[in-house]
């Protein structure tokens, strides 16, 4: 089994690497610091699994999936993401992720996920199982956030974090004004005025620290 590891921070790479040596059926493990280098990995090996960084400076997780997706649909994408707020794992497996963890699960569990998505199967934690089960409740009220694009969404958190346009458009490799664009059709959609009221909305919902 070859597995590719997609993450920013070299000592989460290394913890990772420690994790799955010792496991005799994984045959290759290699690792990325970007998206643009993952991509060109891509090209050059068959992977089995990615482990994916959903938050990465420049091309984004979600950004990063979609294209490895595109060039190779049959590749297993699991999900590493420190972000506590369930609604993003639902959108990276609509988008095509085979699985969405937290950096923070069991060593064990992280070997399990990847055997099970290996083979072609799915996983999620129950919490992630409630989440889905929830949001395909018709008579349930959708969450505000839940209106936005996926890029939206993106420049959402950013902006929940207290970053200004001109951070966010540097972050996600946008001009400054397609990032002002998001925004104002951020505060549109979730009919909102000032950042303020963003930041305080994703701290009621847990989307944010």
């Amino acid at each position: 089994m070859k597995i590719l590891i997609v993450d920013d921070h070299a000592i989460v790479r290394e913890g990772l690497k420690y994790t799955l040596k010792g496991c005799t059926d994984f045959d290759l493990i290699g690792e990325a610091e970007s998206g643009v280098e993952a991509i060109n990995k891509m090209r050059k090996i068959k992977w089995d699994v990615v482990l994916l960084d959903i938050s990465m400076p420049g091309k984004s997780g979600l950004d990063v999936m979609k294209q490895m997706k595109k060039e190779q649909p049959e590749l297993q994408i699991l999900i590493l993401s420190v972000y506590p707020e369930d609604q993003y794992a639902i959108r990276m497996l609509r988008a095509g992720a085979a699985g969405y963890l937290s950096k923070g699960c069991d060593p064990d569990e992280l070997v399990q996920a990847i055997r099970k998505v290996a083979n072609g199967g799915k996983y999620i934690n129950n919490d992630v199982a409630d989440s889905l089960l929830y949001t395909l409740d018709p008579v349930r009220k959708k969450a505000l956030h839940q209106a936005l694009s996926d890029r939206e969404y993106q420049v959402f958190q950013l902006m929940a974090e207290g970053k200004q346009v001109s951070e966010i458009a540097h972050e996600l490799s946008i001009s400054d004004k397609t990032a002002s664009n998001h925004r104002q059709s951020i505060m549109k959609k979730m009919d909102m005025k000032k950042n303020a009221e963003i930041v305080r909305y994703a701290i009621k919902c847990g989307i944010v620290r």
